[in-house]
């Protein structure tokens, strides 16, 4: 769910995290190791196709490691260009998801002014920033939704009255078992709700 998790200590004389008044979640977007190592690896191959499709074109060698001089220009040249072109308009998209940092943003829980803020990154436009807001008392529970299998999803939500539940974790790798335990025992006990879903 979230990269770091910081509590404002107060005025605890123990540091107790019950006696804190903020928890702050910062929750990773597409800013992951995962989407840098995907989008260069797509950049280099897709380079590479596009090079070999246009230096058969052209029949000059515009690669390095091989001589793509010798492909026939129709079908071979033509259809590395097109696989090119695709790859390279995936690597954007990517490049594109990294920069705009889509689905990062954080959980703010302040029990001083009582109201909740959980804030997103979308896409732009519009609904660049995505915002939600409530009060902590119109919040029922933390609910810790898992299901295991082949694609397992591993989710922290927050109920909130009149509202649907709200997702609280990053999209894409789920979080172990024990991590999302810890921060939702840690939240309910923080907003004193009940967990639900264990």
């Amino acid at each position: 769910m979230t990269a770091s998790t910081t509590i404002n200590k107060g005025d605890s004389p123990n540091g107790d995290s019950s006696a804190s008044s903020v928890l702050h979640q910062k929750v990773l977007g597409s800013r992951r190791f995962s989407n840098y190592w995907w989008a260069s690896i797509v950049t280099l191959g897709a380079s590479g196709f596009l090079l070999a499709g246009i230096s058969s074109y052209l029949k000059v060698n515009l690669l390095i490691v091989t001589d793509p001089t010798q492909l026939i220009f129709v079908p071979q040249g033509l259809v590395m260009g097109l696989y090119g072109t695709a790859g390279l308009l995936l690597a954007s998209y990517l490049w594109l998801a990294i920069l705009w940092d889509l689905g990062g943003g954080y959980n703010d829980f302040n029990r001083e002014t009582g109201n909740i803020k959980i804030f997103r990154w979308g896409f732009p436009g519009k609904n660049r920033k995505i915002e939600i807001g409530s009060r902590i008392q119109d919040i029922q529970s933390v609910r810790i939704d898992i299901k295991e299998g082949l694609n397992p999803r591993r989710a922290l939500y927050l109920r909130v009255k009149g509202r649907r539940d709200i997702p609280l974790t990053r999209v894409g790798q789920p979080l172990s078992l024990a991590e999302l335990e810890t921060q939702g025992a840690q939240l309910a006990r923080f907003l004193g709700v009940p967990l639900e879903g264990l």
